[in-house]
């Protein structure tokens, strides 16, 4: 019989500025933010390669941006995976905002 594997669950972890998603209670990846006022500014997501290609950054991504809406936050995608995930979702369309160079001058103070 074929195990099926346990289901991913996504948390967000404001003390350590992200989102994990974990396998069998395992961290399997995450998306780390920085909160700029009323925006989450997300500028890194990764997943471990032994989780690769199973669909996982999507499912937390789409968990971390629809969290930033129930928050009353604004999403700025200075990810390249956030970014490339907003342009087949567009419903999020409205609560994101675009990346300046003003965004990116203020992470590198934050996170560099």
């Amino acid at each position: 019989m074929e195990q099926s594997s346990p289901t991913p669950a996504v948390r967000r972890v404001d003390a350590r500025h992200r989102y994990e998603i974990l396998v069998g209670g395992e961290r399997a990846g995450l998306t780390a933010y920085r909160d700029r006022g009323g925006q989450r500014v997300f500028f890194h997501t990764e997943i471990d390669d032994a989780h690769a290609g199973q669909g996982l950054a999507g499912q937390l991504v789409e968990y971390a941006l629809t969290d930033v809406r129930a928050l009353g936050k604004r999403i700025v995608p200075v990810c390249p995976y956030v970014a490339k995930f907003l342009k087949k979702h567009e419903e999020f369309a409205d609560i994101t905002d675009e990346v300046t160079p003003e965004i990116l001058g203020w992470l590198d103070t934050r996170h560099g």
